[in-house]
């Protein structure tokens, strides 16, 4: 899944009369080594974009309409409000300077164990997702994992998963990710 959102320079001012103006602060950083530039985005925008995105895993194209950015970016990081429902803050990770970057890929279960149905155990979900190390054009939305071979004390790990070509495991390969216990 590919997202868009356009953004602005951020001036030298208050972040705080920012968000009172509707505004998000937000930064770039990943695109030029150590540099980073300082944006706003339109709030609504900034909520609808976070009803689509996923930390570490949806590409997002960034504009930055008055500057010298346009690229893909993933969102590395979210900062709300302690206790009022507004985003405060959000960071992008450019990516399309990156050769290779990690990212966390949700795990999809498909299937009733037989364990589960004719065996009457139940199911140990220990790993929700996978870190991966892949190039940014190559990052897959999601793996589906079959799971209706398992039986009692039996589990896959995540060496066990089917990669695309180009996606390596970052995760160590002997951890388990889901497992049929006795009940």
């Amino acid at each position: 899944m590919q997202l868009q959102i356009n953004a602005t320079t951020r001036p030298p001012a208050n972040n705080r009369a920012l968000r009172r103006g509707g505004q998000v602060p937000a930064t770039v950083y990943g695109h030029k080594g150590a540099e980073s530039i300082s944006i706003t985005l339109d709030g609504k925008e900034a909520t609808t974009l976070l009803r689509q995105a996923t930390i570490n895993n949806t590409m997002i194209e960034v504009n930055v309409t008055d500057g010298d950015f346009k690229g893909k970016t993933l969102l590395r990081e979210v900062q709300n409000h302690p206790y009022k429902k507004e985003i405060y803050h959000l960071s992008f990770f450019a990516i399309e300077a990156q050769s290779k970057i990690e990212v966390d890929i949700p795990l999809h279960f498909i299937g009733v164990p037989v364990g589960v149905k004719v065996g009457g155990g139940s199911i140990d979900t220990i790993k929700n997702y996978v870190r991966v190390a892949c190039a940014p054009s190559d990052i897959p939305e999601s793996f589906e994992i079959d799971i209706t071979g398992l039986d009692i004390g039996k589990g896959v790990h995540v060496g066990e998963i089917n990669y695309p070509e180009g996606v390596k495991p970052v995760t160590e390969t002997t951890a388990l990710v889901i497992t049929i216990l006795k009940k």
